[in-house]
């Protein structure tokens, strides 16, 4: 029952990690109808900018702020820069765009960090004893962390005013811009709050694996079938389905085979999908033709 408990609370460390990532796929996605790619790869340029603040002594957590600052700067700029232009309604070159930012970012960080793996520090040392299994604090701090940044989100979007405009934008860009909710605005805050989601995952994710350019890579796609098992346009239902998919890949990891680890978990999304394309939270949409 220990070493059950602690592959638990460490799924539930590793979900939230993906819960943040796919929350903050699913704010840009519902804002600006784009699926941003390059949301790992900013995130991890945004980490190695964070890790470069640590060796200069500033501390951890100054480079948490770091992550978060460079990571919304960069976000905004793609899309001011790169994206904004192609207009509305070009979902898939805006979905190629990204992909072609991804792989430019991953070369700019390795030829400017090099491919070798890094470590990087946790918040926090230490463990705590609970029966005869050694939990790393670590985790907890994961837990609590994006347990709060979670709900912050949800206070943002549920009782101010901000996040009704957002709310508004999200549900039909054309009806909120006629009541003057104004639609640009509304997509930068949309990706600077996925942007700094994604580095906040990220910093808490690194030190646990260890940085490296592609580090966010698997936890990226654990987060797309979070989002797929929870609902692509449901902000909860992407933080249940990340810590969903991060307990339950531990469970296999543990009880059946490292080997099956990703293999149950997409196996299970693919089951969700046939059963309840929208998936668990999402709304089925129609459209008359």
């Amino acid at each position: 029952m220990d070493h059950l408990f602690l592959v638990v609370v460490s799924g539930i460390a590793s979900g939230a990690v993906y819960g943040l990532l796919g929350l903050g796929l699913v704010i840009i996605y519902r804002a600006t109808d784009v699926v941003n790619f390059a949301l790992a790869s900013m995130a991890t340029l945004a980490v190695y900018v964070a890790l470069t603040v640590v060796n200069r002594g500033l501390g951890v957590w100054a480079g948490l702020l770091a992550a978060v600052l460079v990571a919304v700067v960069v976000g905004l700029i793609v899309r001011e820069v790169l994206l904004r232009p192609l207009g509305t309604g070009r979902l898939f070159a805006a979905l190629v765009m990204t992909m072609g930012v991804s792989l430019v970012v991953e070369a700019t960080v390795a030829d400017v960090w090099g491919t070798e793996p890094r470590a990087f520090p946790p918040l926090v040392d230490g463990s705590v004893t609970i029966g005869s299994a050694a939990l790393a604090t670590q985790d907890l701090v994961v837990i609590g962390v994006s347990a709060v940044a979670m709900l912050a989100v949800g206070w943002l979007f549920t009782r101010t005013t901000l996040g009704s405009a957002m709310r508004a934008a999200a549900e039909s860009a054309t009806t909120a811009q006629i009541i003057g909710v104004p639609a640009q605005k509304v997509a930068r805050i949309a990706w600077a709050l996925g942007l700094g989601l994604a580095a906040l995952a990220s910093v808490l994710y690194v030190p646990k694996v260890g940085l490296a350019p592609m580090v966010l890579s698997a936890p990226l796609f654990r987060a797309f079938a979070g989002i797929f098992l929870g609902g692509l346009t449901s902000m909860h239902g992407a933080v249940i389905g990340g810590v969903t998919i991060g307990v339950l890949e531990n469970l296999a990891a543990s009880y059946v085979s490292a080997n099956f680890r990703d293999t149950f978990v997409f196996v299970l999304t693919v089951l969700i999908l046939l059963l309840r394309p929208q998936g668990l939270f999402g709304t089925r949409s129609f459209e008359r033709v």
